[in-house]
């Protein structure tokens, strides 16, 4: 659950890159990290198994000055490898929002399948109810599933997001598109806009501007 201090007027989330193995998990957060000026992030982490990795950073604090709210995103991968179950759990925990990085090959559609089933076993086990963006990733492969007929993960209506994270493309909407979910499913128990005197409009564009991006980026947030 967010950290949240209404007397020292700070606000910390934890978003997590869930998904199965060579997804783009890992692509996606050094893509974000790549974008955030260097005084405005903190170092890339990884935590290296024997074959697969964890990956984390720290988006620095963003103030709004004008009601001097700190506010502070720390971003998480989940190694994808099927031996790793423990670590996906405890990487999860505490977890606000969740990107879930399926792979665009149609050859590994069970893989997301079962990575899926995965991340809802985990969730229930540590219950945890968070919001979860959905990024078909790789995009730039000649033979990627048709978004018309993808596995929209039990709901129909599912928006998809697309990404190519090996170019950047896609990286920043799915990224404010889970951020402004997750603001979205603390608001009815913070009441975050009232208490900190801050719109969801505002919060976005100021955490926008604090990691390079543009209104364009924010836009299917």
């Amino acid at each position: 659950m967010a950290q949240v201090d209404f007397n020292e007027r700070q606000l910390t989330l934890k978003l997590v890159y869930f998904g199965p193995p060579l997804s783009g998990k890992t692509t996606n957060l050094r893509a974000l990290h790549g974008k955030v000026d260097t005084l405005n992030r903190g170092r890339l982490m990884t935590l290296e198994t024997r074959d697969d990795r964890t990956l984390f950073f720290d988006l620095l604090p963003v103030f709004f000055r004008s009601n001097g709210l700190s506010f502070r995103i720390k971003v998480y991968t989940v190694p994808g490898q099927p031996m790793h179950e423990a670590t996906r759990r405890v990487v999860l925990q505490g977890a606000d929002g969740i990107v879930f990085v399926a792979h665009s090959d149609p050859a590994r559609l069970d893989e997301n399948r079962d990575s899926w089933i995965g991340l809802g076993k985990n969730l229930a086990e540590l219950h945890l109810r968070v919001p979860i963006i959905v990024q078909y990733n790789k995009r730039d492969l000649p033979d990627c599933v048709p978004l018309d007929t993808a596995d929209r993960f039990d709901l129909p209506e599912r928006r998809l997001h697309t990404a190519s994270a090996v170019s950047g493309e896609g990286v920043l909407p799915t990224f404010f598109a889970v951020l402004g979910a997750t603001w979205d499913a603390l608001e009815p128990t913070f009441k975050l806009s009232q208490r900190f005197g801050v719109a969801r409009d505002d919060f976005m564009r100021t955490v926008c501007a604090h990691v390079g991006g543009s209104e364009r980026d924010i836009l299917v947030a």
